[in-house]
């Protein structure tokens, strides 16, 4: 057999577990994973560097299904590169207690970077991951030691580059020039109701490379060489994040339904499926079928991910001796890990004096900061309103970020080591992207906005929950006495609405005292996201 002939065994082989698992379940979207295999096949053989005996790996690559909906895709390369995920998993699909849910979620199943399924969020986690690696590369590699250097991959659809997230998040991602970043865009001009482009019309070259992005196109998305050349540039590339577009075809070898929408959300039925096997040359029986030689190719993961990781952990014990200090607080912080005297420094709050609670935690915020490393965050360009700047902490930029209007910043040397991450007004954004700051470990990211605005990134605070994220939720201007702004600003509805949320712990401390522990809470609580409301009129500290 030749290596082009192995490799179509291995695209076949995904395409019909998924066709198998979907018309077994009789629920499902198949036309993803049979048009991406390709793509997504050349980057888990030859690109992605990840171990599959130990998903959690800190200098793994990582890897995004953004559209969801092709669960079946992710979940037959992780039992094909040898993660923990039996194929009698994969003949559970879509059922109540497997390992393989509808859409992907993360904490569930082995070698699940993030829950997805929300068009657009997994694009904005993605950046999230990637904004993780860039800071924490800046602040922990010394010269020979480069501990953190991996690359996020994603696959995102016509329906993700649709929402108005991955237009915020795109901005953001080539404003900071995410080196590390690409995304292979399946482009197959198909949607669940019909063609994309009845509603889809844009040029989304021309729209990524305005946001600063590497683009390149793929016409074939069958042209593994192709896609392969693709892969090779963007990583080249690497003062941008990169969208390769590649030209699917969705249900690709489905021959009465391939490049209809009938094939994106509905099992092929036993018709189709039979015509599918009978038009890519693949056995009608058994179901779920693996060649020998298909399973020890795609096993070579399990070496290859070993011999990384074994190289890796040399590398750090040796990092270890040379830089022990460093070496610490990044395995604490990978770990979750505070100091001991973390709260020693917390302001307390003398009784009869009036202070706005989001005053107070400023204050708060700042004192822990100072002690606990790894807390990073920001605002929707709101960080005088809510009182979230770490002082003296620096911003998150590129190191070739030049401002238009320097409004003081000259002579500022801007790096990726800074913990404030500022978002601009992109609220959505800002609650996917520190979902993904979350996800990749080592960092405990914060967000702020007022509370009238958690309605622009509730779906993200959702994900958040789900997750059981460590992410702090902070929103400021908490009640009607906003007057002045009047109606648009004053938040009614909101309080209750985030307490709907199931595994989101919402706290609205009373005065400044209360915000001291409300801030020791939400730092403490490491499996769950935590809203924190503060006022923006000034309250009474109490007595005690």
């Amino acid at each position: 057999m030749t290596s082009a002939q192995l490799d179509q065994l291995c695209i076949n082989t995904i395409r019909f577990l998924s066709v198998d698992a979907i018309q077994k379940a009789n629920s499902g979207h198949p036309g993803l994973p049979m048009g991406a295999a390709p793509m997504a096949y050349v980057l888990w053989t030859r690109f992605l560097r990840h171990n599959p005996i130990d998903p959690r790996w800190p200098d793994r690559d990582r890897f995004v299904l953004s559209g969801g909906h092709g669960s079946m895709l992710l979940y037959s390369l992780l039992h094909l590169t040898g993660y923990d995920l039996p194929l009698e998993q994969l003949q559970q699909f879509r059922q109540w207690g497997s390992l393989t849910p509808g859409h992907p979620e993360t904490n569930l199943t082995p070698g699940v970077e993030a829950t997805t399924g929300p068009l657009g969020q997994g694009f904005a986690m993605g950046v999230g991951l990637a904004a993780a690696e860039a800071h924490l590369a800046a602040r922990y590699n010394r010269p020979g030691y480069d501990i953190v250097n991996h690359y996020t991959y994603g696959i995102v659809s016509d329906g993700d580059l649709m929402e108005g997230i991955s237009h915020e998040a795109a901005s953001l991602a080539g404003h900071w020039r995410l080196g590390k970043l690409i995304y292979l865009y399946d482009d197959n001009r198909i949607s669940l109701a019909g063609a994309a482009d009845l509603t889809y019309t844009d040029d989304v070259t021309k729209r990524f490379e305005a946001y600063g992005w590497h683009v390149q196109r793929v016409d074939d998305g069958n042209d593994l060489d192709a896609i392969d050349r693709a892969l090779r540039a963007a990583r080249t590339a690497d003062d941008r994040p990169s969208l390769i577009r590649v030209r699917t075809i969705i249900g690709y070898g489905a021959p009465h339904k391939q490049n209809t929408f009938e094939v994106h959300g509905s099992p092929l039925g036993p018709d189709e499926v039979k015509a599918a096997k009978e038009n890519l040359g693949w056995p009608l029986e058994p179901d779920f079928y693996i060649p020998d030689e298909v399973r020890a190719h795609f096993r070579q993961a399990l070496d290859r991910g070993q011999q990384a990781q074994a190289e890796w952990q040399l590398k750090f014990e040796q990092y270890d001796r040379e830089h022990h200090k460093l070496a610490a607080e990044f395995q604490a912080a990978l770990n979750g890990e505070l100091r001991p005297d973390w709260t020693k420094g917390i302001p307390t709050f003398e009784p009869g004096k009036a202070m706005a609670t989001r005053q107070s935690s400023g204050q708060v915020l700042n004192a822990i900061a100072a002690k606990v490393p790894n807390i990073v965050g920001g605002s929707a360009d709101l960080n005088p309103s809510t009182n979230t700047a770490l002082k003296g902490l620096g911003d998150f930029q590129s190191p070739a970020f030049q401002p238009q209007d320097t409004q003081g910043a000259v002579g500022v040397e801007w790096n990726y080591t800074g913990r404030n991450f500022t978002y601009g007004v992109r609220e959505h954004a800002m609650g996917g992207i520190s979902n993904g700051l979350a996800l990749h470990g080592g960092l405990i990211p914060f967000t702020a906005t007022f509370l009238q605005f958690a309605d622009y990134m509730r779906p993200a605070v959702r994900l958040a929950a789900l997750m059981d994220q460590h992410v702090i939720f902070v929103f400021t201007h908490d009640s009607v006495f906003l007057g002045e702004d009047g109606p648009t600003h004053q938040p009614v509805e909101q309080l209750a609405s985030l307490r709907a949320i199931p595994n989101l712990r919402v706290i609205r401390p009373a005065d400044g005292n209360e915000v001291a522990v409300a801030w020791q809470m939400a730092i403490e609580h490491t499996h769950g996201p935590t809203a924190l409301i503060f006022t923006r009129q000034a309250v009474p500290t109490f007595d005690r």
